[in-house]
């Protein structure tokens, strides 16, 4: 029997006073968060959620993630981490091929109606049975008639609760991914891909039990969710939670709560370079700061160099994709870093660069890179197909172009997918097309990434209007933003007469980034 909630009992157990996590004016101990859990895990027992179910969760970084996020493990159920930032389309699309039995949906800000969208989606999705509206305060009501709240779910429960035994090998997180063609996949984690890593985690960040982590990057994102959340809870350490990046609200938060770890996109480190730090105690600041990590996207190896200089601190980078739990290579705090690799195969994990037949290249050629071990999902759910093509012969293919040098290290020098990297976060050029194409002006789009000074990459979508059609650039990237994520939609738009094509009318993405 291996639940992954038994990390935070754990910890309970042995630091019940201790801070587990911190907003704002709010400190909540490790026991406060426990008993929240069981609290909830009792009411979707009572609900009818049992082993097996999937329960869908979009929620900002605030202290109700980790308690649903446990609280939905103790039960036996699967977690089904959604984006903030999914519209109404994108959520029934998810929890209808998630098969979720319940959603929990934020209620929200002005600029971000989680909860409208959440339940619009919710609405269409018709065997998703139980929609709970995440409020401010969980005495307030849902701002949404008719719909119940994590509050009322909570009220009058219990906050113990007998764990559910589940296996090893049983999933606890289904987490969305996709590569360039279809929609969005699920990949399916288990508990002991998800302990294992943790573990993992704790051990290459050396997490001490009186670190004080910054959690910023969203919960909702595998990066976060294995390395901060579910590393730092097993150390029991205490965390911050920040809903969104703001350079000011970082460095003030660094220095006010004496943040030891930080973990970050590239995108994060530019912004932190990059603002008004005149009000601050630098010098504070890096006297705490233990250690950084960079994870996401490349990191700029002078932003690394001067993000050193400026804070004394390390920054320690790695890689990995949601079907590897994360974390599959990093740069070792005991052993020599290199800028710009992606590091060594962490404890456990196989790693080798391949060419189109599998076969392993000599050192310093490209080829895919591709990886075995106890970090790889069971494949993607209800998708045997694509897990026939992504998990050959039991390795899991990563689709980046990659080399090994004569010391073991890896560096990703190309992708073989046309998927951007648009601040940390994974933008599929086709799910963006297939939305555009649905305008009555757009004849044909493809959809890149450009290279950007601040996001790393740009999406940029080269059109070819109807004949007869005409809009502005503008108005068709306002169209596209009220029917996808706000970080999905194209910023540039390109308008064409053609798109360059091969003999098979495949699109040319090549030529259309020279």
């Amino acid at each position: 029997m291996l639940n992954l909630s038994v990390i935070l009992e754990d910890s309970a157990r042995r630091y019940p006073q201790k801070e587990a996590f911190v907003f704002g004016e709010s400190r909540l101990s490790y026991a406060q968060i426990n008993g929240a859990a069981n609290q909830i895990a009792n009411g979707l027992t009572a609900a009818g959620i049992k082993a097996g179910d999937k329960v869908a969760l979009s929620c900002l970084n605030l202290p109700y993630f980790p308690m649903l996020y446990y609280g939905i493990l103790k039960t036996g159920a699967i977690v089904v981490p959604l984006s903030v930032l999914l519209k109404r389309d994108e959520v029934a699309y998810h929890l209808k091929d998630s098969e979720a039995k319940a959603y929990f949906c934020f209620v929200g800000t002005e600029q971000l109606p989680m909860g409208q969208e959440g339940y619009a989606g919710f609405q269409e999705a018709s065997d998703c049975e139980h929609f709970f509206m995440i409020t401010a305060k969980p005495t307030d009501p849902s701002p949404i008639e008719g719909t119940k709240t994590m509050g009322m779910l909570m009220a009058n429960q219990a906050p113990t609760f007998q764990t559910v035994a589940t296996s090893s090998e049983d999933t606890a997180v289904i987490i969305y991914t996709s590569g360039t063609t279809g929609k969005p996949k699920g990949a399916q984690l288990t508990h002991i891909n998800l302990l294992l890593n943790a573990n993992l985690s704790r051990d290459l960040l050396g997490f001490q039990t009186d670190d004080i982590s910054l959690i910023v990057l969203p919960m909702f994102h595998i990066f976060a969710m294995t390395v901060l959340l579910n590393a730092g809870v097993y150390q029991g350490v205490t965390a911050i939670l920040l809903p969104r990046f703001d350079a000011d609200a970082v460095l003030g938060l660094m220095q006010k709560e004496k943040v030891t770890l930080f973990a970050g996109v590239p995108t994060m480190y530019w912004g932190l370079l990059n603002a008004d730090d005149s009000p601050y105690d630098l010098s504070a600041i890096a006297s705490n700061m233990r250690v950084c990590v960079s994870g996401g996207a490349s990191l700029p190896v002078q932003v690394l160099k001067d993000f050193e200089a400026k804070f004394k601190v390390p920054i320690l980078e790695g890689y990995g994709m949601s079907e590897g739990s994360p974390v599959v290579t990093f740069n070792h705090l005991n052993e020599e870093r290199k800028p710009g690799s992606i590091g060594r195969p962490v404890w456990g994990v196989q790693v080798k660069v391949v060419d189109e037949n599998d076969q392993e290249v000599p050192v310093g050629e490209k080829g895919e890179l591709i990886y075995r071990g106890h970090n790889v999902m069971i494949g993607y759910y209800n998708k045997p197909e694509a897990n026939e093509v992504t998990l050959r012969d039991g390795w899991m293919h990563s689709g980046d172009v990659a080399v090994k040098d004569e010391d073991g290290y890896f560096y990703i020098v190309d992708r073989l997918k046309d998927m951007v990297i648009r601040g940390g976060l994974n933008v599929y050029p086709r799910e963006v097309e297939e939305v555009m194409m649905k305008h009555e002006a757009v004849s044909m789009v493809a959809v890149i990434g450009v290279p950007h000074e601040q996001h790393g990459e740009e999406v940029k979508a080269c059109v070819v209007l109807k004949d007869g059609k005409e809009i502005s650039e503008a108005d068709l990237v306002a169209w596209t933003k009220e029917h996808i994520a706000a970080y999905k939609y194209p910023r540039i738009i390109e308008f064409m007469e053609a798109l360059p094509m091969n003999a098979t009318g495949k699109i040319l993405k090549k030529e259309l980034r020279k």
